[in-house]
């Protein structure tokens, strides 16, 4: 199954962007009015040169200093390395400059697994006698953090971004356990627990064998006696469950089977098959 990694990025930061902030900029954290922030509507940038469509991953425009002017904050989330990167990213930032004429801060996350090596976060042009440009954005590669430095933050953006750190094969089922103590010491309302829960199960995604494991060390850690875990893993199974109907549903429809046969066989609601039946005519 392809993982739409952009689609995770944006609606874990976006729902919980102060967090994110407060995790990673923490100096910017301090000097944001947490009240002001607005996330700007979808931007859709075109390379002529390379005959590609780029959408901006996430755009929030915010107060910084107790000032009443604005500054951006620009946000991507890359899941793959990319020749001339930081050449891309300036583009960007040329580009959002240009038409909202605020102050930007570029931000990015590195969440592939390959390659290890330090990304570059810099674009330069500079002459014997000229520095024309020095472009940089803060950068943030996932797979050169520890896990482990992050155990104890009481944060969800760290739960869910655990799970993309700098993991070993063996260490799979234990950081997975830890994702899920630290996301039971929060109070967060089912969707938003639930939206975390799916982050690290989709990039904590066990095999049989990890799974033992797994179950081993939640054990030992107490978790399956803790009642929020078992809410936690019950709500997941119904909504599992619940996307295996919607499944059969759509494979349903696609062969041409009548909504209303299909909700008697899955026993979803009219309302739910037609929904999914638009869905398929609109290609979402």
């Amino acid at each position: 199954m392809t993982i739409n990694h952009d689609r995770l990025f944006k609606e874990l930061i976006s729902t919980f962007f102060i967090e994110f902030i407060e995790l990673f900029l923490p100096t910017i954290a301090c000097d944001i009015d947490k009240q002001s922030i607005q996330f700007l509507p979808e931007e859709v940038l075109t390379d002529v040169t390379a005959g590609e469509k780029k959408i901006i991953d996430l755009l929030a425009k915010v107060k910084y200093q107790e000032k009443e002017t604005y500054f951006l904050i620009h946000l991507e989330a890359q899941s793959y390395t990319q020749q001339d990167f930081a050449k891309r990213m300036f583009k960007y930032f040329a580009r959002l400059y240009e038409k909202y004429d605020l102050p930007i801060y570029p931000v990015v996350i590195f969440s592939f697994d390959e390659p290890l090596r330090l990304e570059p976060k810099t674009h330069s042009i500079t002459f014997s006698n000229l520095d024309v440009l020095k472009f940089e954005f803060a950068a943030i590669q996932l797979n050169r953090i520890s896990w482990r430095d992050y155990l104890t933050q009481q944060n969800p953006v760290a739960a869910a971004l655990m799970a993309k750190m700098n993991i070993s094969l063996e260490e799979r089922p234990q950081v997975k356990a830890e994702c899920l103590r630290l996301l039971t010491t929060f109070k967060l309302d089912p969707a938003r627990m639930q939206l975390i829960f799916g982050f690290i199960d989709t990039y904590l995604n066990l095999n049989e064998t990890e799974e033992q494991t797994f179950k081993v060390v939640i054990s030992t850690m107490g978790l399956d006696q803790k009642e929020e875990y078992m809410q936690i893993l019950t709500s997941w199974e119904k909504k599992a469950a619940q996307k295996a109907l919607e499944q059969v549903a759509l494979n349903s429809l696609r062969e041409g089977i009548s909504m209303e046969i299909v909700a008697r066989i899955t026993g979803l609601t009219v309302e739910r098959v037609q929904q999914l039946q638009a869905e398929l005519q609109t290609g979402n």
